[in-house]
């Protein structure tokens, strides 16, 4: 088993790139996404006994390396351009929101029992990463101090239920509509109609999340380090003077104002050094899913994850399709919901929906910031109803 730290950075930093080298040159890692792929193989090399369920590298990973990521990747977000990115898509978030809301409450209420007194606050992590993706999962934690039997186990669980959710939603939209045909799609509107109409939607992603818009200068990545490990840093500060909210919450609110100093979103490769460091840390969250950790704290975290999931999805396709959003909209939205904006763009491209990649992204990338602040809401709710 590899065990040094740097050897495991090593063999994690290897993992990423041969999903995404996957992603870029095959239909299947396509449709499954870089960032699933480098989950799976994680957790396929901890549970042979390659890498370690616990390691120094996981620790750096889960700290700085992925607050840092969601910084840089928050950096890109231009709210104006969100709201603007097919209000359809966005309903449909929000939609898949309150279903992850209304399922880590009914999640927590059933599974209380079996996962002990820390249920309200897998409670609030489960509602952040199923509604903004893996990384909110490890800041929400670490905001709230989830012992970490409890947070390597609800890792383990949340990787195997995303995995299954990902081949659900390619499934949903070809099953539902045997049996209620869609009608005629409505036409796309906002950033919907551009995608629809032209080649540079998929080519607008990749320069956000694969590939700068321009060429990276040295300047460009002073300037990130700068303003990332500075943002944190800040964070920490106002954390420790109003203690009222976690870290987390400063970090994204900070992250989103600075977002809108058109200086800043223009930095090149901001989005790009974000996203390696959250597949970096997505491949070690698959390095701790040790399947033991799922029987040794016991099988009710593993029922917790897929209680959530299941109402989300009871919610999101249920009610979307009562207020008339297509499928392939939910499905995507979905994606964004669970996986992130990568989940979104794999779902989108698998499909075919290429007028959903654009918005799909969007309303992943406002995940990223609503998932930490729709978590920390919930755990304090179940607190409360719970105690703790």
């Amino acid at each position: 088993m590899i065990t040094d730290p740097v050897a495991v950075l090593v063999v994690l930093a290897a993992i990423v790139y041969v999903a995404v080298r996957l992603e870029e040159r095959y239909r299947l890692a396509k449709s499954l996404g870089s960032a699933l792929l480098g989950i799976l193989t994680g957790m396929l090399l901890s549970n042979i006994g390659v890498l370690p369920g616990e390691n120094e590298a996981y620790d750096f990973l889960v700290g700085p390396a992925v607050s840092v990521g969601i910084v840089l990747i928050l950096f890109s977000v231009d709210v104006r351009t969100v709201i603007s990115a097919g209000p359809r898509m966005l309903a449909a978030f929000g939609i898949g929101a309150v279903g992850t809301a209304a399922g880590a409450v009914v999640g927590g209420l059933m599974w209380s029992g079996a996962v002990g007194p820390e249920t309200w606050k897998l409670s609030g992590q489960f509602a952040a990463t199923y509604s903004g993706g893996g990384a909110n999962f490890a800041a929400v934690g670490e905001a709230l101090g989830t012992s970490p039997e409890l947070f390597t186990a609800g890792i383990a669980a949340d990787v195997i239920i995303t995995a299954v959710w990902m081949t659900t939603c390619l499934a949903v939209p070809v099953v539902l509509a045997r049996w209620n045909p869609q009608r005629a799609r409505p036409e796309p509107e906002g950033l919907d109609a551009v995608a629809a109409t032209a080649s540079v939607d998929k080519d607008s992603l990749e320069q956000t999340l694969y590939a700068s818009r321009r060429p990276m200068k040295l300047t460009d990545v002073a300037a990130l380090v700068t303003l990332g490990i500075g943002t944190m840093w800040a964070a920490e500060r106002i954390g420790e003077l109003v203690p009222v909210l976690p870290d987390v919450l400063w970090l994204t609110t900070l992250a989103l104002l600075l977002a809108q100093v058109p200086t800043v979103r223009r930095l090149a490769g901001s989005a790009v050094i974000g996203n390696y460091l959250v597949l970096l840390f997505l491949a070690s969250n698959g390095a701790r899913s040790v399947i033991a950790n799922i029987v040794q704290v016991g099988p009710g975290v593993f029922y917790f994850a897929a209680t959530v999931v299941a109402v989300h999805g009871v919610v999101i396709f249920g009610i979307g399709r009562l207020a008339g959003l297509e499928l392939s909209t939910l499905a995507v939205a979905s994606q964004a919901n669970v996986g992130g904006p990568a989940s979104a763009m794999a779902m989108a491209s698998a499909r075919g929906y290429t007028s959903k990649l654009l918005p799909g992204v969007a309303a992943g990338l406002l995940g990223y910031a609503f998932g930490n602040y729709s978590g920390y809401v919930i755990a304090q709710i179940m607190r409360g109803v719970l105690g703790g």
